[in-house]
Parts: structure tokens; C-alpha cells; sequence
């Protein structure tokens, strides 16, 4: 199903056979994919993720998460030391270490786009707040739940925060976060596609009402193809695993994609295969099978 042009979700064929084309490339969604609940990287996913590069596959952690929130995988970092955050608002170097990361490539939500989003759903859906993520900001509305560790740069509306000359000028915008603390997740995300439009795109990847709302064309899957089209390397070339609606268009983009035991229906519908949940470490076990399946 399309919505607004944008692919919300999807039944694939059944899995290609694992010899049909050669991998080159894993992309992995952290929360409730790669780590575990309790937000580690068992021993046996790092050593399946080493395993996999020396069989020359490359590797991309590919999540809804700023880039300040990456060193929870900065430990586990090899090769495969690139990640795509915030959705696909931008491409990072994780090599430097813990708080060191290089952007590579942003992707940001263009200003007035910002602005006719927040206008455009605050009137469909009163009572949503917001928070405003930029490449090293972060800013929310007063009345935004504490839903996150750090403390924000400003407690100011985000018609303020995003307006020409505001708070947030200095910085590109990655994404806005959009919560409802009564609407249902999956119908406020519904409401948020038809209320905004083309002006962005809308996703989410918490199972509360809290959105996630990127440029236009921005998502895990457009800057995905982006890096690999970079890299001479196909669709039909890429595993992906996920569990949430932010990543139904990166698995049905992939030649290969497994949804977590965990995962939500859409997700479900949207991959060509299903692996067993993140705190069984499901990214592993399809990484070992494949590695012992390649010629």
C-alpha cells in the first residue's frame, strides 16, 4: 500500500534462496533489531557482524537514533563504522569513538517544511508537542513528556524554535519529533500522513504516539540506496533486517530483508523473511546461516 507516494507497507514474495545473489552489504536497525532490550550488542551479534566483513560484506547500522546517541554501538565498531540516523537525516563516521563521530552526508528537513508540518498537524490533532532535532541540538516545547535522557537546548513552541532567525538557525533540521498523549500510535501515524502531505515524511519507531517527521524524500531506505548506489552496489545486493514502521520501505526496498520476532505487523508484511527476536539475537543467527551458505 502506497500513501501519498510513500510505501507504508508491503507484502514481498517469499524469500529468495540464499545462493541466488551474493550479498554485499547488511543493513541493520538498532532498537529491537540489533540490540537487545536492554540496549547491549550480545557477543554473538559482534561476532557474527566481524564475520560477516571478513567475508567482504559491509556493514550499516541504519536508525531512527541522532548521531549523539550512537555510542551504544561505538564499541562494536570494526569496519563497519558508518551509520545512517535519524532515519536517513544523515550519514556518520563512528571510527573517532564516543562522541567523535564525522557527518558524512545530512539530509535535512528544509525549514518551511518544518514549520507547515507542526501548523498542519497541530491543527488536525490538538494537544501534539514537539521536539526539534538538528545535527547537535535538541529543543522541545514545554509540554513535551521527558521522554528522552538529555537535557534540551531550549523549552520553547516549535513555531518559535524553527522560525527564521530562532533558536534552531544556526544548525540544519534532521527530523521533528511529534507526540499525542492519548491518540493510538498506529492512528496517529495515519492522521499525520494525510494531515502533512508532501510536505514531509512521517514515520515512527516507538510503540507510543511519538512520530517522526524528515525531508520530503528522507527515509532509512532513500539514503540507503544513496550510500550504495555510491558504492556500485544493488538492491538485489543488500540483507536488511528491522522491526518498526520506520523500516517497512528499507526492507521492501532490499533484495533481502528479515523482520524480528518482535516486529510489528507491518513490518512483518513488509520483509521477505522473518528471523527470531533481538534478545535471541536474530540478526545473528541469519548472518551465521548465510556465511555458512556462501560458496
Amino acid at each position: 500500500m502506497r500513501d501519498n507516494g510513500r510505501v507504508t507497507s508491503a507484502t514481498r514474495k517469499p524469500e529468495p534462496p540464499a545462493a541466488a545473489t551474493r550479498p554485499r552489504l547488511i543493513a541493520t536497525d538498532l532498537d529491537g533489531t540489533l540490540l537487545r532490550d536492554d540496549k547491549s550488542v550480545s557477543p554473538r551479534t559482534v561476532a557474527a557482524l566481524a564475520a560477516a566483513e571478513k567475508a567482504g560484506i559491509e556493514v550499516f547500522f541504519v536508525t531512527g537514533r541522532p548521531a549523539r546517541w550512537m555510542d551504544v554501538v561505538s564499541a562494536h565498531v570494526h569496519g563497519h563504522g558508518l551509520a545512517i540516523c535519524g532515519n536517513g537525516a544523515a550519514v556518520v563516521d563512528l571510527h573517532g569513538g564516543p562522541g567523535k563521530h564525522r557527518f558524512v552526508k545530512v539530509r535535512e528537513l528544509p525549514r518551511e517544511n518544518a514549520l507547515d508540518a507542526v501548523r498542519l498537524l497541530r491543527r488536525a490533532a490538538p494537544g501534539t508537542v514537539y521536539a526539534v532535532e538538528q545535527t547537535y541540538g535538541f529543543h522541545q516545547e514545554p509540554a513535551y513528556p521527558k521522554l528522552h535522557m538529555e537535557v534540551p537546548d531550549d523549552l520553547l513552541p516549535a513555531e518559535e524554535i524553527l522560525a527564521p532567525g530562532g533558536r534552531a538557525a544556526a544548525e540544519p533540521v534532521l527530523k521533528i519529533l511529534a507526540f499525542h498523549p492519548e491518540i493510538d500510535p498506529d492512528a496517529f501515524l495515519t492522521l499525520a500522513r494525510l494531515a502533512i502531505g508532501d510536505r514531509a515524511n512521517v514515520t515512527r519507531s516507538s510503540p507510543s504516539a511519538l512520530l517522526e517527521i524528515s525531508g520530503p524524500d528522507v527515509s532509512k531506505a532513500s539514503t540507503l540506496a544513496l550510500c550504495c548506489a555510491e558504492r556500485g552496489i544493488s538492491n538485489e545486493e543488500v540483507v536488511a533486517f528491522g522491526d518498526m514502521p520506520n523500516d517497512v520501505e528499507m526492507l521492501t526496498w532490499a533484495g533481502r530483508s528479515y523482520a524480528m520476532g518482535n516486529a510489528h505487523p507491518d513490518v512483518v508484511a513488509a520483509a521477505s523473511g522473518r528471523t527470531v527476536a533481538n534478545n535471541d539475537d536474530g540478526v545473528a543467527v541469519v548472518i551465521e546461516r548465510m556465511l555458512a551458505d556462501l560458496p
